[in-house]
């Protein structure tokens, strides 16, 4: 008996430092540089301009790597309009930028890629037209 009582003991204690540490882990404040998510693009996602724009901005919710991140612009052909600049804004790391010659009429779409500061990846793309 107790031995049974000592295998009872020994399994709760276990059991009690597992929650332990899963508390601990859980009680661990998330850092606010996590996971960055689109906040608003210049143009905005399916925008109709009457005057193409000379830059396509994409504006994050948290800092993103300027080594991974990219953009791009593409005509309605899948033919890249964009001028090859892109990058992440050295004084704004929630800012990515690309430059644009100047549009004709037509639908264009913009491509993107970033990581996070915490390493995760996000990607997307949205359109807009020029009247």
């Amino acid at each position: 008996m107790a031995a049974v009582l000592r295998y009872v003991r020994s399994r709760h204690s276990a059991i009690a430092r597992g929650l332990l540490v899963t508390a601990a882990l859980l009680a661990i404040p998330v850092s606010a540089e996590t996971h960055a998510f689109l906040k608003r693009s210049d143009p905005p996602e399916g925008a109709i301009l009457n005057v193409p724009p000379a830059q396509v901005r994409i504006w994050f919710d948290g800092p993103i790597e300027p080594a991974f991140s990219t953009i791009r612009v593409e005509n309605s052909n899948r033919r890249r309009v964009d001028k090859d600049d892109g990058r992440v804004h050295p004084k704004d790391h929630t800012l990515l930028e690309v430059s644009v010659p100047p549009l004709r009429s037509g639908t264009y779409r913009v491509f993107w890629s970033i990581i996070a500061r915490d390493g995760h990846r996000r990607e997307g793309d949205f359109p807009f037209r020029i009247k």
